[in-house]
């Protein structure tokens, strides 16, 4: 499980700075533009895995950067190359502190605080009488936000956003615009391969000119939640689990083994035979949600064949 990358430190020409994050790294050259490597570091309830999964940054990688290829008539985006298959060069931007988070069904997080009485999730009613995976009537926005104090994110009403500045109202239009002609794309797009695109988040920022686009990911198990459409409607009827595709089963995992993050628990020991279980789910993730057949990069030396491509590239 060696062959897997977790950390970078490359020094590219014309480096500004580096910033990172729980699964990506990304360095800032010059002339506005971001250079993001997506690693192998795997994330659960906020919290990194203290080892890698193979493959994980390249499928997250590549889903995401197909997905902006399908949607890029719809929405712009900040994408430029891809010079390694887990490198995604583009525009430098200024992202807007929410992320848009839409739901066609009401799982997870909605689930849970419908299960616990509340039917007013970040300003947007839910119906009465719905059960756990049932469709909304017609998807909801349901922002998020970083907390002030740690990367937790934080449900907040578009009312709210709007009131404390965080976006303006012209600037706000286009994202919930933006968010549901690209929910309708993804829907789309994983109908045709079986599936149903459950719930999702985007995230935006605005370039140097002034435009807004899409950054970050799109549509991966990571950021995405994805049910197999055969046989939904019977397990709804019969009031069972519904398949998942998505990083929730390492989320069940983990609190099967007593771990969701909490104050005083620790990350339960993952065995090279079960990372090596989660590296098959994710390829399995990457088949079913791209329709294609996953290609394993060299993983020999990660790290050198990086920064061959990325020197390769920048110098042309």
């Amino acid at each position: 499980m060696s062959n897997t990358i977790i950390d970078t430190n490359y020094n590219f020409p014309g480096q500004k700075s580096v910033y990172k994050g729980k699964v990506r790294e990304v360095y800032t050259l010059e002339n506005d533009i971001l250079l993001m490597i997506a690693t192998d570091r795997l994330s659960a309830f906020d919290v990194v895995m203290p080892k890698g999964i193979p493959y994980k940054g390249q499928i997250l990688n590549q889903i995401a950067t197909q997905m902006m290829a399908a949607t890029q008539d719809i929405v712009p985006n900040w994408l430029i190359a891809t010079p390694d298959p887990n490198v995604a060069i583009g525009h430098a931007c200024e992202p807007f502190k929410v992320e848009m988070v839409i739901r066609g069904y009401m799982s997870g997080h909605a689930a849970r605080e419908y299960r616990a009485g509340k039917r007013l999730l970040c300003g947007v009613p839910m119906p009465e009488g719905m059960k756990e995976n049932d469709a909304f009537p017609e998807p909801i926005i349901t922002p998020a936000t970083k907390a002030e104090k740690g990367d937790h994110d934080e449900d907040i009403s578009k009312e709210e956003i709007l009131k404390r500045g965080i976006v303006s109202t012209e600037d706000y239009e286009v994202l919930e615009k933006y968010t549901r002609s690209l929910f309708q794309r993804g829907t789309e797009i994983a109908a045709e391969r079986g599936l149903i695109l459950v719930d999702t988040k985007y995230e935006f920022g605005k370039t140097k000119d002034g435009k807004i686009v899409l950054i970050d990911e799109i549509h991966t198990p990571d950021s995405s939640r994805y049910f197999y459409a055969d046989g939904y409607k019977e397990r709804q009827q019969k009031g069972e689990p519904q398949k998942q595709l998505s990083k929730e089963f390492v989320r069940q995992w983990l609190i099967q083994n007593g771990f969701q993050g909490l104050e005083g628990q620790t990350v339960p020991e993952m065995t090279d035979s079960y990372i090596e279980t989660v590296s098959d789910r994710y390829i399995e993730l990457f088949e079913n949600i791209t329709g294609t057949t996953f290609e394993k990069a060299d993983i020999s030396n990660i790290q050198e064949r990086i920064e061959k491509n990325v020197l390769a590239y920048l110098k042309n």
